[in-house]
């Protein structure tokens, strides 16, 4: 009987897409182990998974490595530091995650390691040693992108620079970041905008491939729709944090140039300054804060649009969200959807930086309000096009493409 070629995965935080990865995996009799700061599998003591209840993965508890310091520090003082002090210590956490593993690659010689941006320079240098294939998640654009683009907003609105967190990375995780590309076997990115912003001598020497996050399942308002949503004001949705990053200045500016009176904005996500900030900017909008993935979905259905102008992302997951909801999306190319969007069917892309671009397609939506039914019976079709077993298949595939070429 063959053993089939086995993977180490490595995260600090474990998200819906290192989930689906790892769920796969251990249904294939695939996963070696996972290595994170604070989780809990299947059959824990039940001390840890009192102690690690929001962070429970789907597969057994024996196949967790845990790494529980600086993460437990990080988690119980974040509400004494600032976002500068919050982001030190959220790079200790993968950094300390990084150098466990080192210790610990001798156990698994011959499998593959897929680890993700900020967490893998380390155990990549180690790896080649023990013939481990270092496959590599690229979950944003390129850091060289980021920061062009992020630099040149904290020119363009100096205000909203505090917004920019990227634009005060020290040099010191640029240098490892650019370690770990350079490590890497094969590269995974989620969209088309993310693999274009790797560095052409990176494409040509690593193979890169894309491999699109999945979408949840369709959402049904068990009451039915609260509002016919053709005789109302258009209910725009923004979700994410208040950033520039995301494009919020632009929103806010149009939404000051929009003639109509029947139209309405909702801003749901942390803010990054006070709420009288965004409000001097422009004063009508509600303020949702943040909540449970289903929470947001209960908001998004009694929305109708989702509008994300991100200035740079790596495939914003919301979006897909939205679609499930049926939501028609107002985005940009650099929210990494691009795919997900059917001009006048789905939603419309629009170009980043153009606020009279954002209030000309708003003002479509409030003119066409009879189409959104259609829209958004099309959205929940594209959505279910999407899945996560297809994304995790994807990324397995890639990881073991060595070794299933050997064998």
């Amino acid at each position: 009987m063959i053993t089939p070629p086995r993977v180490l995965v490595s995260h600090p935080t474990g998200n819906t897409f290192v989930r689906a990865l790892l769920n796969k995996l251990e249904s294939h009799g695939q996963l070696e182990r996972f290595f994170t700061t604070i989780g809990v599998g299947k059959g824990a003591n039940p001390l840890v998974q009192i102690l690690a209840k929001r962070r429970y993965y789907s597969i057994p508890d024996s196949q967790i490595s845990r790494q529980w310091f600086p993460e437990t520090w990080r988690l119980l003082s974040s509400g004494h530091h600032s976002q500068e002090e919050r982001r030190k210590l959220t790079d200790q956490s993968y950094q300390s995650l990084d150098h466990r593993m080192v210790s610990e690659l001798h156990r698994f010689p011959h499998s593959a390691l897929h680890a993700y941006e900020d967490g893998a320079a380390s155990s990549f240098k180690h790896a080649k040693n023990h013939g481990i294939r270092c496959s590599y998640e690229l979950p944003i654009a390129h850091w060289e992108t980021v920061r062009h683009l992020l630099g040149e907003e904290a020119e363009r609105l100096p205000e909203w620079e505090p917004t920019l967190e990227s634009t005060r990375e020290p040099e010191q995780k640029l240098i490892r970041k650019e370690e770990e590309l350079a490590l890497a076997d094969c590269i995974t990115c989620p969209s088309t905008f993310v693999l274009n912003s790797i560095p052409r001598e990176i494409r040509e020497r690593v193979p890169c491939q894309v491999a699109q996050f999945g979408s949840p399942k369709n959402y049904e308002n068990k009451n039915g729709s609260l509002n016919p949503r053709t005789n109302r004001k258009l209910k725009l949705l923004f979700v994410g944090s208040m950033s520039q990053r995301k494009g919020l200045a632009d929103l806010l500016v149009a939404m000051n140039l929009i003639k109509s009176s029947q139209v309405s904005l909702t801003l749901l996500g942390q803010p990054s300054m006070p709420l009288s900030f965004y409000r001097s900017h422009y004063r009508d909008f509600e303020y949702l804060p943040p909540r449970s993935n289903e929470n947001v979905r209960k908001a998004m259905a009694e929305h109708d649009v989702l509008v994300l102008p991100s200035i740079v992302e790596g495939r914003a997951l919301v979006q897909q969200e939205a679609l499930s909801c049926g939501l028609p999306l107002l985005v940009t190319p650099n929210a990494g959807g691009d795919d997900l969007i059917e001009d006048g069917q789905t939603g419309f892309l629009s170009p980043i930086r153009a606020p009279n671009a954002l209030a000309e397609k708003i003002e479509w939506f409030c003119d066409h309000r009879d189409d959104l039914p259609e829209m958004s019976r099309l959205c929940k079709e594209i959505a279910r096009r999407y899945s996560w077993d297809e994304y995790a298949n994807r990324v397995i595939d890639f990881c073991l493409q060595k070794e299933s070429d050997e064998g």
